[in-house]
Formats: structure tokens, sequence, C-alpha cells
């Protein structure tokens, strides 16, 4: 992922404008909304930072910024919140990024290691046990490094960039988004864009057309990617063939069913 704003300074002198503060997710699949917003007339309006999952929501939840793009289990937490725009982090069937990885079958794990930088997923993975797998094993918090201990029946949640080099590694893997799919027959939106209080509608639109530029030129914003997992044409098919960044009304629909699903969840 681009790491050119993993160190963001919010201005904060009185001489100067305040920008609206945002916060994007610094995962590869972010390199298209990246791009649009460095190539369009906005980049001069916000400050941006690059941050995990967790911590998009963290700085949304805690008002040290305006928008984020977050995971969508925060949305229940926040006093106030407006889905601005209408691109997501999303998935049709498989998203090959969210995956729930174990040596054994599901009917055999006992433990699911959930993943420190993650939200939706490991709320996805508690409805999916619950719901889809009738399997009710214990659910226990990550931390760095978590990844070595999936062994015998324990297996865990591994979200981003850090799945590209899993090939093999584990005899059972398992997509969250495309076992969503089985289960409810759509689509599935892992982060929206977000704000805390009310944007202005014009800065809203001007959003929305940066993200929709960097939608529509995924090709160019590989120029971005400092991945060293994928090569640029694997990266590309990532981008374009996994991830899908529109949010439909059918996304909108299966928000709506996971966000109900989560009201009757337990708490993680």
């Amino acid at each position: 992922m681009y790491s050119g704003f993993q160190n963001c300074k919010f201005a904060n002198s009185s001489k100067v404008k305040l920008k609206i503060k945002i916060s994007i997710v610094s995962y590869s699949n972010t390199l298209p909304f990246l791009y649009g917003l460095m190539n369009s007339s906005i980049f001069s309006k916000i400050d941006l930072c690059n941050d995990i999952p967790s911590i998009c929501a963290k700085k949304l939840l805690s008002n040290e910024v305006d928008i984020g793009l977050v995971p969508v289990a925060i949305l229940p937490q926040l006093k106030n919140y407006h889905i601005l725009t209408d691109y997501c982090i999303g998935a049709k069937q498989k998203v090959k990024s969210v995956l729930l990885v174990s040596k054994v079958p599901l009917n055999e794990i006992t433990n699911v290691l959930l993943d420190y930088q993650s939200k939706t997923s490991i709320n996805l993975v508690q409805i999916l046990a619950r719901k889809f797998w009738n399997i009710n094993p214990n659910f226990s918090h990550a931390e760095p490094g978590y990844e070595d201990l999936v062994k015998g029946s324990t297996a865990a949640i591994i979200i981003g960039d850090r799945t590209f080099n899993l090939d093999g590694k584990f005899q059972y893997t398992y997509d969250l988004a495309e076992e969503w799919n089985k289960f409810s027959g759509l689509p599935f939106a892992f982060a929206c864009w977000v704000s805390n209080k009310k944007i202005p509608d014009e800065f809203v639109s001007e959003l929305n057309q940066a993200l929709n530029f960097g939608v529509e030129h995924i090709s160019e914003s590989i120029s971005l990617n400092e991945s060293t997992q994928l090569t640029n044409e694997q990266m590309l098919n990532y981008l374009t063939n996994d991830i899908s960044y529109h949010f439909t009304a059918e996304k909108r629909r299966a928000l709506n069913l996971f966000l109900e699903f989560l009201s009757e969840n337990v708490n993680i």
C-alpha cells in the first residue's frame, strides 16, 4: 500500500484554513480511492491518513477525523453517522483478502483468533458461525504474530494484504465474503465512507467524483502499488475481479441484514 500519508499531520495554526480530516484504510484495495483523491481538486482540501481498519474506526469514533473509510460494524457505535458516497470496499462473491484459516475443517474448529486489525470481519465470522455453519467455537482477540498460533483446532481470521502470501500455508481456507454470499445470496460491503457529522453537500459531491475517477482508472492506480507480495498484474486482477467498489442497492441490503444480525450477536 502507498505509504506517503502514514505519518499524517493535521494543520493546527489559527491562520490556516482547517481542512477536512479523513482516515483511509492502508490496504492495497484502496489504491483506486487514493489515486482518485490525489488526482482531484479535493486533495488540497483534506488532511489524509493511512490507517488499518480498526484505527480508522477508532479515529472516527473519537472524533479525531471527520470522515473515515470505516468498517461497517462500527456504525451502531456512532451517535450520528452519514454514509456519504456511492463507493465502498466490498465483494460480490470471493474477496480473497478476508479469510478464516485453519488446519482442520469447520466442524472441528474449537477456537478462533480474531484479527486485531479488523472490526467487520470479526463480527461477520461470528454471524456465519452461528447462523450458517452451526458451530460454536471460542472467539478470542489476537495480538500481532498470532498467525503462527494457528494449529490443531485453533483457527484465525486474517484480513488485508497479509493474506496475499498464504497460498498453501493452511489446509483449510474460508473466504468470508463467499461464505456470506452462500448464506444470504447477497454481496457484502466491508467498509464504507462515513462521517460523524454533517459534511457540506458540495464537498460530498467532490468526494464522490474523486472516488469515481479512481474506480474508473484502476489500472492507473497500480502506479501507487508498493506491495512486494503481488506483481502489478496480480494486483490489477485483485482490484478488478475480487474487490467490488460500487455501493449498490444489493450491498446496502446486505449491510442492513448484517447490522440486523449484529444487533443479535455477542459483543466482541
